[in-house]
């Protein structure tokens, strides 16, 4: 990472660990001229639909979409690119890195790290979360589910899930019972159900102020 990305606009990049991943990165418009600030950064994952090595797919959904047309966007945004000859956010190690080397670089409060994802980025928001509890502010899975099993890794992490109530590729109930595994644990979770909704439950999610003003109520 170079630190000479222009405020306001994505710039891309290439991390490599284990594996190979490109991403996208964007500061808010005003990191330069706050030199006294920390800010808030988001981890997104994207969908299967956007794997590969052309970062303009990463763009067409969620963080990096908002990014695109709010410049004043006012958090850094980390977009990685699971690539293709991959089929799963499973690159853990590699993808800690990388958020490891991008809070090195740049001013980012460490209380403010969040972490959200789309379908199999949901999966991912999930599954990376479990296995880093402890470095996530709060976190906000979009139409994913995971491993009942481990949700008490995350009973001290604020959760906001989201799933469309029609959703035929990831079914309602894949989301509830990690949503039900964390209640039952006395986890901090709120589930958002959209009646009639299929399986795009993340544009609504995205456009809505409240998710961003939720993460920012929440520290480490």
């Amino acid at each position: 990472m170079t630190n000479q990305e222009s405020p306001g606009k994505q710039c891309e990049g290439m991390f490599e660990q284990t594996v190979r991943l490109r991403y996208l990165l964007s500061l808010p418009r005003d990191y330069r001229t706050r030199a006294d600030k920390k800010w808030p950064l988001i981890l997104f994952l994207h969908g299967a639909g956007e794997r590969g090595n052309n970062l303009k797919q990463v763009k067409k959904h969620g963080a990096p979409k908002i990014v695109e047309r709010q410049p004043d966007f006012p958090f850094v945004v980390l977009s990685p690119q699971c690539p293709d000859e991959t089929t799963w956010w499973d690159h853990h190690l590699t993808l800690k890195a990388l958020l490891d080397e991008t809070v090195a670089s740049y001013t980012v409060d460490m209380a403010r790290i969040y972490l959200t994802g789309l379908s199999m980025g949901g999966y991912g928001t999930w599954s990376l979360a479990t296995r880093y509890p402890g470095l996530f502010a709060a976190i906000a899975p979009i139409c994913g589910g995971g491993l009942p099993e481990f949700a008490s890794q995350l009973k001290d992490v604020p959760v906001w899930a989201f799933h469309g109530a029609e959703d035929d590729v990831v079914k309602l109930e894949v989301g509830q019972r990690m949503v039900d595994a964390l209640r039952a644990c006395g986890g901090n979770v709120r589930f958002t159900v959209y009646p009639g909704v299929g399986h795009d439950s993340w544009t609504q999610t995205y456009d809505n102020p409240e998710l961003y003003e939720w993460f920012l109520q929440h520290t480490r």
